[in-house]
C-alpha cells in the first residue's frame, strides 16, 4: 500500500485553481506552497492518497468554491473543507476559539476511515495546534512547518515601536506562540526552508529540538516560471496596457516588487528609498504588485494602512508617472510580469523585514530576473546557491539605496546574475527535487513510528462507560450544588432506562474522591478522572487505566518541574503530600494572579520540560504531563471505548474549566459560574443556564434523556 498523507492548512482561502494570492494577509506564499506540495506529492508513484484539510467558508463576499466540502485535485488528492467557527470568512487571529472543534472533527473523521494517514503535516501555528491534538490522540507522527513564527513577528513589531498590548490585541500573539510551542513539543519532524530559520528563529522556542529538523529548500514550478517565452510580444503588449496608465516612460527598466500589502513586507521602505534617489528615478520605474483590491474600504485594517502609506509616499516624493500599483492582476500573469521585467533589464526587489520562505525570489530567478533582497532568512540560502543578486539591510535606507543603485549600474553583472538565477533554480529548487527530498526524508525519519489506534479492535472488551456519560466535578459543582436531590432522582431513573452513566472529575486521589463522593448518595460512577486528569479508574477498580498512563507519561520529569519552580516560592507553595499525585504536582497560590500561568509556562518551556500548568478556582495550580488534562482524558475514553463525543455531557462552572467547554463535547454551565467562562458563550455546544436547577435545564435543553 502506498503512502497516505494528511496536510492541514486552516486559514486563508485555498482552492485548486486561481489562487487569490495577496487578497489579504492570510493569502500569501504559504497557500501556494501547500497547494503545489500536495499536487506534487499526488503525482508521485509512492503516494496512494493525499488530503488537504482547510476551513469551509460560506460567505457571499468570497467565491462559492470555498463552500464546497470536497474538491478533487487529482485521482488521489483532494481538498477537504470542514466547518468550524462562524460561517463567514474571518482572519486567522479570530479562529483560535474554534480550533478544538476542528481537532475533534478530524479525529472523528479519521476514526471512520479504514486506514489512518502515515503522517500529518501541519502548516502554520493554527494548524500546528490542531495537528498536535490529533497526533496526541491517535498516535500519528506529526510534521510541522511554521512558515512564519510568532516570536520573530513579536520581536520585529516591538523593534518597530509597537506597543505589546496592541500587538496582542491585533495578532493574538501569545496564543500563536503557545500553539507553536505545543506543535514543536509533539512534532516528530520540523521542516524548514532555510538554515537561518532553524538556528535563529525556531531555536528561541523552549520545546525546539535541533535533532528534529530537516531543511528542504522550497520548490518552484518550472513549467510556469521560465525565462524564454514564444509569446513574449503578446505578453509585453498586455502588460504594457496594465502599467502604462501609471507610467510616463514605460521603457525604463523596472524595479519590481510582488507581495501582500502587510507591514512585514516593508513596501513603504522601498518607496521611501526610491523617492530619495534621483539615480533610481532616472533609471527605473517602480512596479508594485500588491494583490487585488476592488474597494480599499473593504480591505482589512493593516492593508488599508499600508496602502495609505503608499499613497502618501508617492505624493510626498512626487512620484506620479514613475510608480505603478495596479488594482488587479491575474495569477496567471505573474510569470509574464517577471519575464516582462527581465526583458527590460529590471530587478526584483524583496524589502521584507523578515522572509522565512522567499518563493517570489525563486520565481523571479527562474524567469531570469536578478534580485536585490532583504538579508534575512530564505534569501540568504537562495542567493548563496544561485548567486543572482545582492543581499541588503532593508532597515538601513542608505544601505538599501546603495544596493539598488549598484545592482542597476552594471549590465554585464546583470547578465551574469540572470543566467545564474535560471541555472541555480533548475538545479536546486525545482518542485521535482523538493518533493523527492520530502518523501525520502519522511520515509527515513518516520518509518519506525507506527500509528496507535485507540479503537483497540483486537481487544474484546465490553465498554464499562455506557451509551451516554455525564461528567460532574466533585471538587466544585457537587460541593456547592443545592439541587442534588432532584439530580439524584433524575439520574437514577434515566440510568436504568437509557444507559446514561455518571463520570466524576476531581483533583483528588481515587481514595479521597470515593470517600467524599459517598456523602452525595448519587448514582455510582462508572468512571473517575482523578488527579487533575492524570489517572482514570473504572467503577470500583483500584488500578488506573494503564493505556492512559502510558500515553501521558512521555518525558515526564517530576523532579525537574519542582526544581525550576522552586524559586517561585514568593508566589507558590507546595500543597501537602495527600494532595500530590504520581503525575501531578499541586501548588497553592499565595495571592490570586492572572500572571502566574504565563510565568510558570515560560519556566517549564525554558527548561525543556514536557509539562503543562493548569490553574483552578484562581488559587490551585496543578502541573501535569504535557499530554494530560481532564479534557484529554475524556477524549481518550471516547477513543478507547468508541463513545462519540456528542454522547458526553460535562458540567463546568469554575475558573480553569474552559478546557472542558471547547471542542465537540456538550457542556452545561450553571448560572453561578465563574465569570472567566463567559468568553466561551460563542461555543456552539455550550449551554449557559440562568436557572438555579441549571444542570437539569441543560440536560433538557440538549435532550440528553431522549433515546436516540
Amino acid at each position: 500500500m502506498g503512502l497516505r498523507l494528511l496536510h492541514l492548512n486552516l486559514h486563508g482561502l485555498i482552492r485548486s485553481h486561481d489562487l487569490e494570492l495577496g487578497r489579504d494577509s492570510d493569502t500569501g506564499g504559504q497557500t501556494l506552497y501547500v497547494l503545489e506540495l500536495v499536487k506534487g506529492l499526488a503525482a508521485r508513484p509512492e503516494v496512494e492518497k493525499v488530503e488537504l484539510i482547510t476551513r469551509l467558508v460560506i460567505d457571499r463576499r468570497v467565491s462559492s468554491d470555498y463552500s464546497n466540502p470536497v474538491e478533487k485535485l487529482s485521482s488521489c488528492a483532494e481538498i477537504i473543507r470542514l466547518p468550524f467557527g462562524p460561517k463567514r470568512y474571518i482572519r486567522k487571529e479570530l479562529l483560535w476559539p474554534y480550533l478544538d472543534d476542528l481537532a475533534d472533527q478530524i479525529v472523528e473523521r479519521l476514526q471512520k476511515q479504514k486506514y489512518l494517514p502515515d503522517w500529518i503535516h501541519a502548516h502554520y501555528a493554527d494548524a500546528g495546534y490542531v495537528g498536535a491534538l490529533v497526533s496526541r490522540r491517535l498516535g500519528l507522527p506529526l510534521v510541522f512547518t511554521g512558515h512564519s513564527l510568532g516570536r520573530e513577528k513579536l520581536r520585529r513589531l516591538l523593534a518597530a515601536g509597537i506597543d505589546h498590548d496592541q500587538i496582542e490585541q491585533t495578532y493574538s500573539i501569545s496564543k500563536r506562540i503557545d500553539a507553536e510551542e505545543l506543535a514543536l513539543a509533539h512534532s516528530n519532524l520540523l521542516i524548514t526552508s532555510t538554515k537561518q530559520e532553524s538556528e535563529e528563529q525556531y531555536a528561541r522556542y523552549g520545546r525546539f529540538s535541533s535533532k528534529n529538523v530537516e531543511i528542504i529548500p522550497p520548490g518552484v514550478d518550472l513549467n510556469r516560471f521560465h525565462s524564454i517565452d514564444s509569446n513574449l510580444n503578446e505578453e509585453e503588449k498586455e502588460l504594457n496596457k496594465l502599467f502604462k496608465p501609471f507610467l510616463r516612460d514605460i521603457h525604463l527598466s523596472p524595479l519590481l516588487a510582488i507581495s501582500r500589502a502587510v507591514r512585514r513586507k516593508n513596501i513603504p521602505a522601498l518607496i521611501e528609498t526610491y523617492g530619495r534617489s534621483s539615480i533610481l528615478q532616472q533609471r527605473h520605474n517602480l512596479i508594485l504588485i500588491l494583490g487585488c483590491r476592488e474597494d480599499s474600504r473593504q480591505l482589512d485594517k493593516q492593508q488599508r494602512e499600508v496602502f495609505q502609506q503608499v499613497f502618501e509616499l508617492v505624493d510626498k516624493y512626487n512620484l506620479y508617472g514613475k510608480v505603478a500599483f495596479p488594482k488587479k492582476h491575474k495569477r496567471e500573469q505573474i510569470p509574464s510580469i517577471y519575464r516582462w521585467a527581465a526583458n527590460k533589464k529590471g530587478l526584483f526587489v524583496n524589502p521584507a523585514l523578515t522572509e522565512p520562505f522567499g518563493l517570489t525570489l525563486l520565481e523571479s530567478a527562474a524567469c531570469g530576473l536578478p534580485t536585490v533582497t532583504t538579508d534575512d532568512g530564505g534569501p540568504r540560502d537562495i542567493l548563496s546557491r544561485c548567486e543572482n543578486g545582492l543581499l541588503v539591510d532593508v532597515t538601513d535606507l542608505q544601505a538599501f539605496r546603495d544596493g539598488l543603485e549598484t545592482a542597476g549600474s552594471n549590465s554585464s553583472l546583470w547578465k551574469t546574475w540572470s543566467n545564474n538565477g535560471v541555472e541555480g533554480v533548475s538545479r536546486h529548487f525545482s518542485w521535482d527535487a523538493h518533493v523527492c527530498n520530502y518523501i525520502a526524508l519522511m520515509q527515513q525519519r518516520l518509518k519506525f513510528l507506527a500509528p496507535r489506534n485507540w479503537t483497540f479492535g483486537n481487544i474484546k472488551e465490553t465498554s464499562p462507560i455506557g451509551q451516554k456519560l455525564i461528567f460532574l466535578d466533585l471538587d466544585n459543582y457537587l460541593e456547592q450544588s443545592k439541587s442534588l436531590s432532584k439530580l439524584r432522582s433524575k439520574l437514577k431513573h434515566h440510568s436504568l432506562n437509557y444507559d446514561i452513566q455518571l463520570g466524576i472529575l476531581t483533583g483528588r486521589s481515587i481514595k479521597a474522591a470515593r470517600y467524599r463522593y459517598a456523602e452525595t448518595q448519587l448514582l455510582k460512577p462508572v468512571v473517575w478522572i482523578c488527579q487533575a486528569g492524570t489517572e482514570i479508574y473504572y467503577s470500583d477498580e483500584n488500578k488506573s487505566d494503564i493505556f492512559w498512563q502510558d500515553s501521558i507519561t512521555v518525558d515526564w520529569n517530576r523532579k525537574g518541574v519542582e526544581k525550576v519552580l522552586f524559586d517561585l516560592k514568593d508566589y507558590l507553595e507546595l500543597q501537602s503530600t495527600e494532595h500530590q499525585g504520581l503525575y501531578k504536582i499541586s501548588y497553592l497560590l499565595k495571592e490570586p494572579s492572572d500572571a502566574i500561568l504565563p510565568l510558570v509556562r515560560k519556566r517549564l518551556r525554558q527548561a525543556g520540560l514536557a509539562a503543562s500548568p493548569h490553574l483552578k478556582c484562581h488559587w490551585y495550580l496543578d502541573v501535569v504531563p504535557l499530554r494530560a488534562s481532564r479534557a484529554e482524558a475524556i477524549r481518550f475514553l471516547t477513543l478507547r471505548w468508541g463513545l462519540p463525543l456528542e454522547k458526553i455531557l460535562v458540567v463546568a462552572s469554575q475558573q480553569g474549566d474552559a478546557e472542558l467547554i471547547t471542542g465537540l463535547t456538550t457542556s452545561v454551565i450553571p448560572f453561578d459560574h465563574d465569570s472567566s467562562l463567559d468568553r466561551l458563550r460563542s461555543q456552539q455546544r455550550a449551554f449557559f443556564s440562568d436557572a438555579e436547577d441549571g444542570v437539569l435545564e441543560g440536560l433538557k435543553h440538549f435532550r440528553f434523556f431522549k433515546s436516540h
